[in-house]
């Protein structure tokens, strides 16, 4: 039974400065969805009680999940899709007829293709991941779905990239884990690069870029958008490289999402699905992108 107005949400903290509710409100009146999108400012040991309130309630489609829910969000889940599983954590549950809760992870999705819109990528890439935290998983996922034969992973600490390896291993796709003091002089050699660092927290490796400007055909992802440009995206921009935020990262994981809360499957294009990416893309301020048909994921 469908019930009007539905109802979604953004769930994580602090959740004030997220843009989901931007994102999702523009793409359902390009729809024509009736979607009540709401925020919910919430911590790891509220979102369980949060979940079971609305599950077998006709009204609510799903959930988007941000920091620093996503693992909490996977417990929460009667079933993960095959990514979900992989990668260990979730940014999506959707809620299903019976009252269960399905856990997916679109934020694979979003690098893939925000990747892919940013700048030319060989069907076979060399791919980094700076970090190791929960999305490093992602960004490992989607180093397989781009091509790559292997992911290699700078860390401070090998120790805070065990998800990632692990995550690497369930995917079946090999993690070289490297010391985050050979990422200055590594980085211009890779086809993709995914950081998925804080925001100022490359500072002082853009430095060092900057410092040596090394020559790069390469794209950069940098996963965080505020500020922007962050001082690694203008020292890769500088080396010649391609760049795009996390903001395109969060447009890209957010059209899956609006796949399975409008009652589609994962890779079933949306009635008018450029026209829907260009008022996502309008209502964030950025430049309206083109969802290439390879970022599409299924469970």
């Amino acid at each position: 039974m469908r019930v009007s107005p539905a109802r979604a949400a953004v769930v994580g903290h602090p959740i004030g400065h997220s843009r989901s509710p931007d994102l999702h409100r523009a793409a359902y009146a390009v729809l024509g969805e009736d979607v009540d999108y709401a925020a919910h400012d919430l911590v790891e040991d509220q979102l369980p009680a949060f979940v079971d309130a609305r599950r077998g309630d006709p009204a609510w489609r799903g959930l988007s999940v941000t920091m620093p829910l996503k693992s909490v969000a996977a417990a929460c889940a009667d079933e993960l899709t095959g990514l979900g599983a992989a990668v260990g954590a979730v940014n999506t549950l959707l809620f299903r007829p019976g009252a269960t809760v399905l856990g997916h992870n679109t934020d694979v999705a979003g690098i893939v293709g925000a990747v892919r819109a940013a700048g030319a990528v060989p069907a076979a890439p060399t791919a980094a991941v700076l970090g190791g935290g929960g999305t490093a998983t992602a960004a490992v996922a989607a180093a397989g779905l781009l091509g790559a034969g292997r992911a290699d992973v700078f860390v401070r600490s090998a120790a805070r990239a065990e998800r990632a390896v692990e995550a690497g291993r369930r995917l079946g796709l090999p993690v070289r884990l490297r010391p985050w003091e050979e990422a200055a002089g590594a980085l211009a050699g890779y086809d993709v690069v995914v950081s998925t660092l804080p925001p100022h927290g490359a500072d002082e490796l853009a430095a060092r870029l900057a410092a040596t400007a090394p020559a790069t055909a390469g794209v950069l992802l940098d996963a965080a958008y505020d500020p922007w440009p962050s001082a690694l995206a203008r020292a890769w921009e500088g080396a010649g490289g391609a760049v795009a935020p996390g903001l395109d990262m969060l447009i890209f994981q957010a059209v899956d999402q609006i796949r399975l809360f409008t009652g589609r499957s994962l890779g079933e294009p949306l009635p008018r699905e450029q026209d829907v990416i260009a008022a996502m893309c309008t209502a964030v301020g950025r430049p309206i992108r083109v969802v290439p048909a390879v970022s599409r994921t299924r469970p």
